[in-house]
């Protein structure tokens, strides 16, 4: 490695650590240059390109400073070649995420939320993607927090979506929540999110979940692809799947879709994490209706 690289890789650390904090200046260039047995020139080549990485931001006459995002970009600076392995939940969106990062995240979902969890649970996966309704009213935290609980678990916040029915154009079934049983229903398979959500929403208008009556499919498109065909008059699943399609949409709920992933996977998903924060990621994602990408990025602690 050559001595500018270590310099960039030292420092980064230490801001990715929280040993360096947003705002702090670093010491002059020649002090740092005799810190580290180097030039001068060498130091200020190393905080060009932390500042390129948005680690640090540079000032005619003045010393340099970590920017009020150091910790994300150094951690993103760090990790940029690591590749993030996400299982778990379906949704159309991942389709931008993996174009955004260019093969830094490798998706194998589609399995369900609580197949997601068990992957990361038996370290197969960095990451879940989930949005598990709790009985107490509360998404993927409580999940997270069983299920990872000797792991550190975290939660990152991908994006608030819509839930809701798929129907043909006009609606012409007459379909409604309380009387679903009575037709047709492309249902998503058992321990996926959408089917603990229409479980749910049986349950409150009074209804029996087992009596649904249709085929159980692996994603939001093939139940839209199945309303669209005739097979069934109706299922569960997010806006954008309906969109897609040209179908019509009832709206039931807001949704947190997240992901849970241990406190060692942190610094492999900070790309995932720097691009959820970027506007252009965030404008996309908003863009297929029915998201709401207001807090994409934030990461919280699932303990408590």
């Amino acid at each position: 490695m050559t001595r500018y690289r270590e310099i960039c890789t030292a420092l980064a650390r230490r801001a990715g650590s929280g040993d360096l904090c947003p705002g702090d200046e670093l010491p002059g260039v020649r002090e740092l240059a005799r810190e580290w047995g180097t030039t001068a020139s060498t130091v200020s080549r190393a905080q060009r390109h932390l500042a390129e990485a948005g680690v640090l931001e540079l000032a005619d006459r003045r010393r340099a400073r970590l920017t009020a995002d150091a910790a994300v970009a150094a951690r993103r600076f760090l990790h940029a070649e690591s590749v993030f392995t996400l299982a778990g939940s379906d949704d159309p969106a991942f389709d931008l995420v993996t174009r955004t990062l260019a093969g830094r995240v490798r998706t194998l979902t589609g399995q369900g939320s609580f197949a997601g969890l068990a992957a990361v649970r038996q370290g197969r996966a960095d990451g879940a993607a989930i949005h598990l309704l709790h009985h107490s009213g509360v998404y993927n935290a409580p999940f997270a927090r069983g299920l990872l609980r000797r792991l550190d678990p975290h939660l990152v916040h991908l994006w608030r979506r819509e839930q809701g029915l798929i129907v043909a154009p006009g609606n012409p079934a007459g379909v409604t929540l309380a009387g679903l049983v009575r037709h047709r229903v492309a249902a998503r398979r058992p321990g996926t999110g959408t089917r603990v959500l229409l479980d749910r929403l049986l349950l409150d208008a009074g209804e029996d979940p087992d009596a649904v009556r249709g085929p159980q499919l692996g994603t939001h498109l093939e139940v839209a692809l199945a309303v669209a065909t005739g097979t069934v008059d109706v299922g569960l699943g997010v806006r954008s799947a309906a969109a897609d399609l040209d179908l019509d949409f009832l709206p039931v709920a807001w949704e947190d879709y997240d992901i849970a992933l241990p406190g060692s996977a942190l610094d492999a998903a900070a790309p995932l994490v720097a691009a959820l924060h970027g506007a252009p990621l965030r404008a996309a994602v908003t863009a297929l209706g029915g998201y709401d990408a207001t807090r994409s990025g934030t990461v919280t602690p699932a303990a408590g």
